[in-house]
């Protein structure tokens, strides 16, 4: 039993009997505005420790054999979805043919409003027409007389339909996925797919052609917490000019991981523009380019949780600090109260 009460030597928190200690009211005040202190201290510590936090890491890209998603979603206001078309080419130069296209043109009317629909099992033009002479020896005089006719009946149509959509100030929206090969190379938007004379005939010269446009979201993959795509809700109007613009985008290869282990797939990009006004002898005609090129590094996301321990340090410390702190104030507030209620007595006596 004595080495028992020896023990209580070593209580660091020794108690007082209730008869001995005071209660005032400048401690209840104290001791409640640090029981408040105390609670939003704890809130917020458990909210810094609910929340994710991100942490970047740089790898060699790896990755062989994959398409490149690119999510378009553009408005060309001047511009009628009859002339409107795209066109993808890779860094060899070669138009790519089997590509998987997901892509929609929506009829716009003045206003911005859709007043039709047209899907596109394919936009990208696998070869322009208006780069061919029209020629062909081999074709005799008969056959000759009827694609000219043929091709006469459809570029009236095309003419006059076009002509009377720009005058009813058509526009077009064209959105959709293009999965390219993971190589450099561009994509473009321009009236490429017209034959040239068809062309003239609407525009009269490509200086009055405007590739005036919106890009609402322009990504290459899926979106994950945070991301910033540079160009989305990006306006390039023109007024009274014509000219091309030219996006070079360089692509960042992504992962992000999610704090349950689930791996996202995707790319971000940074970009730099240039518009190049059109002169009166360009024989090329008005395009919005963008000219795209793969990093070969690898940027890894992975959200992180502070660890339960940390949490309860951080907590410890807090909640400690905040209570030593109330008092030693309570202890100051009294010894400064005592002082004052015993220094009035002696000043009346004199």
């Amino acid at each position: 039993m004595r080495r028992f009460q020896a023990l209580r030597n070593f209580n660091a928190f020794p108690h007082a009997e209730d008869h001995l200690l005071q209660k005032t009211f400048s401690g209840a005040i104290v001791s409640i505005v640090g029981f408040v202190i105390m609670a939003t201290l704890f809130v917020h510590e458990l909210q810094y420790y609910l929340t994710t936090y991100t942490v970047h890491q740089m790898s060699v890209d790896l990755k062989r054999g994959e398409t490149l998603p690119i999510h378009i979603n553009m408005t060309f206001p001047a511009l009628p979805c009859d002339v409107v078309s795209v066109d993808a080419i890779d860094m060899s130069g070669k138009h790519e043919v089997d590509l998987d296209t997901n892509i929609w043109k929506l009829r716009l009317n003045s206003e911005g409003r859709i007043i039709g629909t047209e899907y596109l099992s394919d936009l990208v033009e696998k070869e322009h027409s208006h780069k061919h002479d029209g020629h062909d020896e081999h074709h005799d005089d008969h056959a000759e007389k009827k694609h000219e006719n043929f091709f006469n009946e459809d570029a009236e149509k095309m003419i006059k339909k076009v002509k009377q959509a720009m005058e009813d100030g058509e526009g077009c929206r064209v959105y959709g996925v293009l999965d390219v090969q993971r190589v450099a190379g561009n994509f473009h938007m321009s009236v490429h797919g017209l034959n040239i004379f068809v062309a003239q005939q609407i525009f009269e010269g490509s200086n009055h052609v405007n590739v005036s446009h919106i890009i609402h979201d322009l990504s290459f993959g899926p979106k994950y917490p945070g991301i910033h795509n540079p160009l989305d809700d990006t306006s390039r109007i023109l007024r009274d000019a014509s000219g091309s613009f030219k996006y070079y985008i360089k692509v960042v290869p992504t992962e992000y991981r999610y704090l349950s282990k689930e791996v996202l797939p995707t790319n971000q990009f940074s970009v730099n523009e240039y518009f190049v006004p059109m002169k009166p002898n360009d024989k090329s005609w008005p395009a919005v380019y963008f000219l795209y090129d793969l990093s070969p590094i690898t940027v890894t996301i992975k959200e992180e949780r502070r660890s339960f321990l940390h949490f309860l340090t951080r907590l410890c410390a807090v909640l400690g600090g905040t209570f030593a702190m109330t008092g030693m104030l309570d202890r100051w507030m009294y010894l400064i109260i005592e002082s004052i209620t015993k220094s009035k007595p002696t000043t009346m006596i004199r």
